[in-house]
């Protein structure tokens, strides 16, 4: 807010000077201007007049001489002026009760928005939750139709059941052959470590003979020697 004043130069002129007042000063003018009914314009402020008339009705009332007529003006002159000093108060005061209103309805207004502001909030959040609901239900969707691709990709369960049961019965001659063979192998051991056993026998009773047979020889290779020692002594004798 802006005060005007004037300001005295060098040389003697009058200037006028705007000063500037805070928040605080404008506030405190303007009240004082209610209370008052002083405004910027010119001329005396109702106020003052009003006291003024005031002061001439109590100063002629307290006056000793009769003077009753001028009484009666001056208290007809002083309420014509209080009814002029009191409209624009009446005034003031509908404007203020009107700004009243305002500010409650502003308010309630307010509040109102508010309120809106937090359910819009409220059913923002929710809609986001719905979203992610939302989305995680369509991926679930996508992958349980990707598994159904799968599934239709695949043999019918009744060819594939055929087939296992194939292979079931392929194992079971499998296992049945493995069976076979391992007793057959394991005959064939059997087999095998008595024919070791066999010759082994037979190597041995080889070897024994052949010994009987050298010692017979050597003994045989003996009697003859013996023999024709004494074959030769009686030629000997038979000479002599």
């Amino acid at each position: 807010m802006l005060a005007k004043g004037r300001k005295t130069t060098g040389r003697g002129e009058a200037v006028p000077v705007n000063y500037a007042f805070g928040p605080h000063e404008d506030d405190i003018i303007i009240k004082h201007r209610l209370l008052t009914r002083t405004t910027t314009t010119r001329g005396e402020p109702p106020l003052k007049k009003l006291q003024k008339k005031f002061t001439s009705f109590v100063l002629e009332i307290e006056k000793d001489e009769d003077n009753f007529n001028d009484s009666a003006k001056l208290s007809k002159t002083f309420l014509q002026e209080l009814s002029t000093f009191e409209i624009p108060l009446l005034k003031s005061k509908a404007v203020i009760d009107a700004n009243i209103r305002e500010k409650e309805n502003f308010n309630e207004l307010k509040e109102e928005i508010n309120r809106q502001i937090s359910q819009a909030q409220a059913d923002i959040e929710d809609l986001k939750k719905q979203l992610e609901e939302s989305k995680i239900e369509r991926q679930h969707k996508e992958e349980c139709e990707a598994i159904r691709k799968l599934i239709a990709l695949q043999q019918p369960r009744s060819e594939t059941q055929k087939i296992i049961t194939d292979l079931e019965k392929e194992i079971a001659a499998l296992e049945a052959e493995n069976t076979a063979g391992s007793r057959l192998l394991e005959l064939r051991k059997k087999q095998f470590a008595l024919l070791l056993q066999v010759v082994d026998e037979l190597q041995n009773t080889i070897v024994e003979e052949q010994k009987n047979l050298i010692e017979e020889m050597r003994m045989a290779e003996e009697q003859k020697s013996g023999l024709e020692d004494a074959f030769g002594g009686s030629e000997a004798m038979a000479i002599d």
